[in-house]
């Protein structure tokens, strides 16, 4: 049962527990990780542009 939850439910993360405590985001760190998200984005979608751009060569 390695990788599955210990309720038998699969993983933990997908059916909405993680045996702890929940934490709450406060509005700034949700900002913050948005942003962050948001700059990975961008670096996936430079190098996939760059992927394009040498098989169109």
């Amino acid at each position: 049962m390695t990788g599955d939850c210990c309720c038998g439910g699969g993983d933990c993360h997908t059916h909405g527990h993680n045996h702890g405590p929940r934490r709450v985001l406060t509005k700034e760190e949700k900002i913050a990780k948005l942003k962050n998200y948001a700059e990975e984005l961008k670096k996936e979608l430079a190098a996939v542009e760059e992927h394009i751009e040498e098989l169109s060569k």
